[in-house]
C-alpha cells in the first residue's frame, strides 16, 4: 500500500493506493486531535504502519511528527519536484486536495525507490537545531528593528544616531532612552556627556569632547512632529531593540548549554575559531545531514557548498546550487569564514581560491567543502578533531584532498 497525504493548516486529504495504482481508500480529516486519531486508526486497518509509507510535501510539522511517532515511513516530496510531475496526470495540471493526495500516492508507488525516507533526527540534535534557528530568526528581527530605529533618527534626530558607532550597543540604546529628542539633549556639554558615559560603563575610549562634537555636527532635523510624539516613537523603538537583544542573549546561553551536553560537540569543538554558538549552529544544521548521509559527497551536496553540473552532449554548465538547506549552508560558511583567521591551512585554501579569481562567497564555499571532509572523517571514525595532526597531514596531502582527523 502507498499513502498520499495532502496537508494544510485546517484540513488534510489522505489517499490509500495499492501497487496496481487502484485507489483503495480516501478521506478528508480536520486538523484536530480527533481527526488525527481517527486517521491513524483508519490507516492501521490497511496494514502495519511500518509497511505503509506516506508521501507528503513537507519535512516537518505536526502531521510529520504524528506519522513518524505512529511508525509510518515518511517520504518528503519537494513541492517544486511534485509540481514538475503534474503533467504526468494530465496536461491541464489541475489541482485539488483529493487529486493531490492521489497523485502523491501514485508518485510514491512509481518513484518511491528514488525518494529518500525521512529519518528521525536525534533528540539532542533536534533541540539544538530549534534553538539555533530561533536565534537566527531573532537576529533578523534585531536587524530590522535597528534599521527602523536608524530611519526614525535620520528623520527626527540625526545627532542621536551619530554619537556612538554601533546603534544597537548598550551605551547607544541607553543614551537614546535618556535623550530621545534633540530638546532632551539641548543642555548637554562635553563634561556632562563624559560623566554620563562613565556612569554607564562606556568602553569606547572617546572623550566627551569628541562625542559632543559628533552630536553637534550632525544635521538638525526640522521635524513636523511634536517633541512628545518623537520621544514616544524613539523610546518604544529602543525598547523593541533591547527586548530582541535580551532574547538573543537568552538563546545564546541556552545554545551554549545544549552544545556542551551534545555528544557531537567533542568531535568539532577544537576546530579553529568555532565558538559555542557557532558550534551549536553547525551541529544543529549539519548534524542531521551527517546522521543520514551515506557518503561524504552526499553530505557536501546537501549542505549546499558544491555547484550543480549540467552536461548534455557538448554543452556543459556549472551553476550555483539553489535547492539546498540554506540554514545549514549559512551555519557552515559562517564557521568557514571565521576559521581562515585561525588556521593556516584554511587561509591557504581561501587565498588560493581568491588567487584563481574566485569571489569571496565562492572561495568560502570551497573552504567550507574542505571543512566538511574533515567533519566527515571525524564523524566516520568517531574521533575528535586534532589541529596538530591535521596540520601534519595537510603538509602531506594537497589542501583539496580529504584531510585526516585525529
Amino acid at each position: 500500500m502507498f499513502i498520499g497525504w495532502d496537508w494544510a493548516t485546517e484540513t488534510h486529504d489522505v489517499t490509500v493506493m495499492d501497487d496496481t495504482g487502484k485507489r483503495i481508500d480516501r478521506w478528508e480529516l480536520a486538523h484536530t486531535e480527533e481527526g488525527f486519531t481517527k486517521t491513524l486508526a483508519r490507516l492501521r486497518k490497511h496494514g502495519d504502519p511500518a509497511d505503509l509509507p506516506v508521501a507528503i510535501e513537507t519535512t516537518r510539522g505536526l502531521a510529520v511528527d504524528r506519522l513518524l511517532a505512529a511508525g509510518h515511513p515518511v517520504v518528503p516530496v519537494h513541492p517544486n519536484a511534485f509540481h514538475a510531475m503534474r503533467a504526468r496526470w494530465g496536461a491541464s495540471k489541475a489541482k485539488t486536495d483529493a487529486g493531490d493526495s492521489m497523485k502523491l500516492a501514485d508518485y510514491l508507488r512509481t518513484d518511491g525507490h528514488l525518494l529518500p525516507r525521512l529519518e528521525p533526527t536525534e533528540q539532542a540534535t533536534l533541540d539544538l537545531q530549534a534553538l539555533a534557528r530561533q536565534r537566527a530568526d531573532h537576529i533578523e528581527a534585531k536587524v530590522a528593528a535597528v534599521n527602523q530605529l536608524a530611519a526614525l533618527l535620520d528623520e527626527h534626530w540625526p545627532g542621536g544616531k551619530a554619537v556612538f558607532y554601533e546603534l544597537d550597543s548598550d551605551i547607544a540604546l541607553a543614551f537614546l532612552e535618556r535623550y530621545p529628542t534633540p530638546a532632551c539633549a539641548a543642555k548637554l556639554t562635553a563634561g556632562r556627556l563624559e560623566a554620563w558615559c562613565k556612569r554607564h560603563g562606556y568602553s569606547g575610549k572617546k572623550p566627551g569632547s569628541v562625542l559632543i562634537e559628533r552630536l553637534r555636527s550632525a544635521p538638525k532635523a526640522d521635524s513636523r512632529l511634536s517633541d512628545a510624539v518623537v520621544e514616544q516613537l524613539v523610546r518604544v523603538q529602543v525598547q523593541l531593540v533591547q527586548g530582541v537583544r535580551a532574547t538573543i542573549r537568552a538563546l545564546d546561553k541556552s545554545i551554549s548549554e545544549a552544545t556542551e551536553r551534545h555528544p557531537y560537540a567533542p568531535l568539532f569543538a577544537t576546530m579553529p575559531r568555532i565558538g559555542k554558538v557557532s558550534l551549536g549552529q553547525v551541529i544543529g544544521e549539519i548534524g542531521p545531514i551527517l546522521e543520514r548521509a551515506q557518503t561524504c559527497e552526499q553530505l557536501i551536496a546537501e549542505a549546499g557548498v558544491v555547484p550543480v553540473t549540467r552536461a548534455s552532449g557538448k554543452a556543459r554548465t556549472v551553476s550555483f546550487r539553489f535547492a539546498t538547506n540554506r540554514r545549514a549552508r549559512v551555519a557552515l560558511t559562517t564557521f568557514a569564514d571565521n576559521s581562515r583567521h585561525g588556521s593556516d591551512w584554511a587561509a591557504k585554501i581561501y587565498n588560493d581560491a581568491r588567487a584563481r579569481r574566485k569571489r569571496h562567497p565562492h572561495a568560502i564555499r570551497i573552504l567550507a567543502r574542505a571543512w566538511l571532509r574533515v567533519m566527515w572523517a571525524c564523524w566516520r571514525d568517531g574521533v575528535c578533531y586534532d589541529p596538530v595532526i591535521h596540520q601534519t597531514n595537510s603538509k602531506i596531502n594537497n589542501p583539496g584532498d580529504t584531510p585526516l582527523a585525529a
